[in-house]
């Protein structure tokens, strides 16, 4: 038998309905919600999506984490790029210890090319993008694993450095991203958790496939993976209101999930028989949080039922 379904509260970093000092008591409102019914609060690790106002990752995590003292605590997901293992290593293990084991540290290669470049980083192929995350996890286990390790890789070094208090139990590892090639196989290796943004469950289930595949050729119990899935809900009691306020996007490649309380169920539970049991759902009316409460109320305890 599986894990029984949870769901995490997707927050936003930012909103131009709620911007300057107007953003952080609508957070907390939306908080508040999330305590009542969701095991867990996640963020996006962006700077920039044109001028819209963000706050940086780490920064509002850390925030959050004491105004949720109840809640399992994550991003979806850390940019490896962005800042060195190392500090990653060391952030994560202190987030760990202030937190009593609440932290789940998710981890991707990064995509968001005029990210990148603006903030004066280089945005190199996907395929050393992913060389790079790989060896940036290497280096935060050895931190976390072993009293002043010493690694020496092609991207990254470490020098014997201390990484006190270390984190017990470490932080679950859970890589983002489907591709099928090069991260199926990084999450093959080296994933506690994996985590797949909006696709359908038809998509979903060509993903799984093919990371089942990668577990075989790494000698990995398939199994043993928690699968978790990211994404927006539009949800309104009128189905045909939901679907026009998605408009186009349901035609994208990661489309969100819209519609009535009926038909958000049923979708939730195709991607749960797929063996996904945690769903990390974000909600686009912020800073009303009428939808947020719709889905806790009517969604929720059909699907955990």
């Amino acid at each position: 038998m599986g894990r029984p379904i949870e769901f995490g509260y997707f927050a936003p970093t930012g909103s131009a309905r709620a911007g300057g000092r107007e953003f952080e008591p609508a957070l907390r409102r939306a908080l508040d919600i999330a305590r009542q019914s969701f095991s867990s609060v996640w963020f996006s690790d962006h700077f920039m999506f044109e001028d819209a106002p963000i706050h940086e990752a780490w920064v509002i995590l850390s925030y959050t984490a004491a105004l949720v003292p109840d809640l399992q605590l994550g991003h979806l997901v850390l940019c490896n790029s962005y800042r060195p293992p190392a500090l990653v290593a060391k952030m994560a293990a202190s987030l760990q210890s202030l937190t009593g084991g609440r932290f789940v540290l998710g981890y991707g290669a990064g995509w968001k090319q005029d990210e990148y470049l603006a903030y004066g980083y280089d945005f190199p192929s996907a395929a050393v993008r992913i060389a790079m995350m790989e060896e940036g996890i290497a280096v935060i286990k050895a931190m976390w694993r072993d009293a002043q390790p010493t690694f020496q890789g092609q991207f990254y070094h470490i020098d014997q450095p201390w990484c006190e208090p270390r984190p017990n139990p470490a932080p679950p590892l859970m890589i983002g991203g489907d591709g099928e090639q090069r991260t199926l196989r990084a999450v093959a290796r080296h994933a506690d958790w994996w985590n797949c943004y909006s696709r359908t469950a038809e998509v979903a289930r060509r993903k799984l496939e093919v990371l089942q595949q990668h577990c075989a050729a790494e000698g990995r119990d398939f199994g043993s993976i928690r699968k978790t899935w990211s994404g927006p809900v539009i949800i309104d009691r009128d189905h045909q209101a939901a679907l026009r306020r998605a408009g186009d996007r349901l035609q994208g490649e990661q489309p969100p999930i819209a519609g009535d309380p009926s038909a958000v169920v049923e979708r939730f539970q195709e991607l749960a028989e797929l063996g996904f049991d945690l769903f990390q759902v974000s909600f686009d009316q912020f800073p009303d949080t009428a939808d947020m409460e719709l889905f806790a109320g009517e969604v929720m305890p059909r699907c955990q039922a």
